[in-house]
């Protein structure tokens, strides 16, 4: 025996795997359609004894309750929402407005709404809105209301007395514009999705770069031309490399539309940061921290630890042969903070920027970035001969 079905978990299950940007007005337009039927149902009762052929209407109404329970789940669903559940939806209930003709008499039908009441064959004009737009709405309205008036066979000019064809075609509009407006909002949604992703990842390649072959190709220069001899060449060559190749780097960042925090999707690990951070210890770098474990996300703790590696290389290849660095840890709950102090040179006012523009993205990417892209901040003071200091808050999650 199979179990019974939950219609709660197969509402939730329909929303969940549903795609469709329009899906949310679909489904509030099958709640449309069943307070319609009701309405359709009590008008039934209220005139059957005034119809000509009570019976056939009954009959009718049958197919009527069977047409909405069926297209009502197909539209819910999504299997329905296209040309041919639409184009039946406005056939049956063209068809069945066009039965009045026989189930009532003439006197009826012209003093009456039109069977099976238009409030109901509204429902086809809704779904052709949501599947078409606005155009194919109104015209799928224009329809609707030229049946009602041929069946009375009359079409009243004076709208302002009986409004109902102007009321059905602006119901098509409206609808209409609001699914076109979702898809439009849906797709700029995907675009924006798709950009910050690629923006993510050029901005963590950019990291990756200066912090391996820029580094690289600037020390092979350098020590080229320390060397001097047949090794000046190969130092040029280096640094036209890593020229081109800071180049390269500073223009995508320029392009990058925003930052973006780094994807933790599959990942419940964590490391202690205090300890990651006690392996940058030298004789030239101190570190502090707390006695008892800082536990973070791994991917956070990366991070950090690739942010202060930076700095740390500045000290050594920037701040002075003597200079002492000192890394102090600080956990403070919801966030941590790293300060990164030494006793060197210092930097010149507008150096940073200065740099940024040369395309050597150290500061700006591989530090900055890193503690932004978590969500964090990275402030700088510093001065010429005052030493460098950095303060890098980064907020960390915890489990309760």
């Amino acid at each position: 025996m199979s179990e019974p079905r939950d219609p709660g978990r197969a509402r939730l299950l329909a929303t969940e795997t549903d795609t469709d940007p329009v899906g949310p007005l679909w489904r509030a337009a099958q709640l449309f359609r069943f307070l319609s039927y009701l309405y359709a149902l009590g008008f039934q009762i209220a005139v059957n004894d005034d119809l000509r052929h009570d019976d056939v209407a009954w009959a009718l109404f049958g197919v009527l309750s069977a047409w909405s329970l069926v297209s009502g789940i197909a539209y819910y669903a999504g299997f329905g929402r296209n040309r041919y559940w639409v184009g039946a939806d406005v056939a049956v209930a063209c068809g069945l407005m066009l039965t009045t003709s026989y189930v009532a008499d003439t006197a009826w039908a012209l003093n009456n709404q039109t069977w099976p009441t238009t409030l109901w064959a509204v429902n086809a004009v809704i779904s052709v809105a949501l599947l078409a737009g606005p155009i194919w709405g109104m015209g799928s309205g224009l329809l609707v209301g030229g049946t009602s008036a041929f069946v009375k066979g009359a079409f009243d000019l004076n709208l302002g007395r009986n409004a109902t064809i102007i009321i059905i075609v602006a119901t098509g509009m409206a609808v209409g514009l609001a699914a076109v407006i979702a898809r439009r909002a849906h797709a700029v949604l995907v675009r924006a999705a798709g950009i910050a992703a690629a923006t993510e990842e050029r901005e963590r390649l950019s990291r990756e770069v200066h912090d391996g072959v820029l580094q690289v190709l600037a020390l092979i220069a350098r020590r080229g031309r320390e060397i001097g001899g047949p090794t000046t060449e190969l130092a040029e060559l280096a640094g036209e490399q890593e020229r081109a190749l800071r180049k390269l780097v500073s223009d995508a960042d320029r392009i990058g539309i925003s930052r973006t925090g780094i994807s933790r999707t599959g990942t419940e690990r964590t490391a202690d940061l205090g300890a990651i951070l006690r392996r940058s210890a030298t004789e030239r770098v101190s570190v502090s921290a707390p006695a008892t474990p800082v536990v973070v996300d791994v991917v956070v703790a990366e991070e950090i630890r690739a942010a202060v590696r930076n700095v740390l290389d500045n000290v050594i290849h920037h701040a002075g042969a003597s200079a002492q660095a000192f890394v102090l840890l600080e956990d403070l709950g919801d966030r941590v903070v790293v300060s990164v102090r030494d006793d060197g040179v210092g930097i010149p006012a507008g150096r940073v920027e200065e740099a940024r523009r040369q395309g050597r993205m150290g500061i700006s990417t591989s530090i900055v970035g890193r503690v932004e892209a978590l969500g964090g901040t990275a402030i700088l003071d510093s001065g010429p001969g005052a030493g460098t200091e950095w303060e890098l808050t980064i907020p960390v999650e915890r489990e309760a």
